[in-house]
């Protein structure tokens, strides 16, 4: 589907709506090709009887700088990213997200990583990463990527990412978000969410900053991921997202943790939404299973059936206040 412009740009101008994706990381670098393909279509086939806006595809990278934390799950490099991007969207027929680690790029490196996944594989929509670290070496900060995409010759719509626990570290998460506008961003993906009061505070800042300083807020995109057992647990702290003592406790000592953490994500989305009601935020949603369990597969399509339900009451709700207002 190698058209010259982003379709999500379009879809992420209309703040009535909601967008909505499933978020998957490519198969392992040692599967054969011809299995990558299979697992394309698996997944679609598994995601076939919901609706979605497209797919996310994440950049993973060992960032064991990050944490003297031992990795619950062993890090195995994947394949390119842009490789299955390009085979989920041709398969689909929906745009697909692409996420670039640039830890180990320079500006060169980095314009000719962005000429062929423009050019080869069809990439129209890039989410950057920065370093997991400040103690790693790094050729091309966040924001010299940044400038450099935007500088291409090819037009990419180019996103980020928000962390909700660096606002409740350093309280300026929503000021790096207008920065990052500034540096060309138009969307931003949150962190997996499983301490919904960080969020609202971070989103509730960056609301009202935008007010104050008569901004258009971009789009947030909020990433909701269950949780089945104590290793994909240990697997979300280490990460570093950050999990209330109160509700690791409940899904662990749950009769079915899965279903449990699910309920926990739903109540989650539905704080955040209600304290945003005041005001005019683009949201949407990114649902992503961190394992490669059938059961957590399965319960990340439960929850994303459960979720974007919220969310479209939500936007009825808001459609309706402005409707009254007008």
């Amino acid at each position: 589907m190698l058209e010259n412009e982003s379709e999500l740009r379009i879809r992420y101008n209309d703040n009535s709506r909601g967008v909505y994706f499933i978020g998957t990381t490519p198969p392992k670098s040692d599967t054969p090709i011809e299995q990558v393909e299979d697992i394309a279509t698996k997944l679609l086939d598994r995601v076939s009887d919901i609706d979605f806006d497209g797919l996310i595809i994440y950049d993973i990278q060992d960032e064991d700088s990050r944490t003297n934390v031992p990795r619950p799950f062993p890090f195995k490099s994947t394949h390119d990213p842009r490789l299955y991007s390009s085979l989920l969207n041709k398969k689909s027929k929906r745009p697909v997200i692409t996420y670039k680690s640039v830890v180990q790029s320079d500006a060169a490196a980095f314009n000719t990583w962005a000429d062929e996944a423009w050019q080869k594989f069809g990439v129209r929509d890039v989410v950057l990463v920065g370093s997991p670290s400040k103690n790693n070496e790094i050729s091309l900060p966040l924001g010299e990527a940044y400038q450099t995409l935007v500088q291409n010759q090819n037009n990419f719509f180019i996103g980020g990412i928000t962390i909700a626990e660096r606002h409740a570290k350093k309280g300026n998460e929503h000021q790096r978000l207008i920065e990052k506008h500034q540096q060309g961003c138009n969307f931003f993906i949150s962190q997996a969410i499983y301490d919904p009061q960080a969020t609202i505070d971070m989103l509730t800042r960056y609301a009202i900053e935008c007010q104050q300083q008569g901004l258009k807020p971009q789009r947030i995109i909020l990433t909701f991921s269950p949780c089945g057992s104590k290793k994909t647990l240990e697997f979300i702290d280490w990460l570093g997202v950050r999990v209330p003592e109160a509700t690791s406790l409940r899904i662990l000592n749950a009769e079915k943790p899965l279903y449990e953490s699910i309920r926990i994500c739903c109540n989650s989305l539905q704080q955040i939404l209600d304290a945003l009601v005041p005001y005019d935020l683009p949201l949407g949603l990114n649902i992503e299973s961190l394992t490669n369990r059938k059961e957590e597969i399965d319960g990340s399509i439960l929850l994303y059936k459960l979720l974007r339900s919220t969310m479209d009451k939500y936007l009825a709700r808001k459609e309706l206040d402005n409707l009254i207002k007008s």
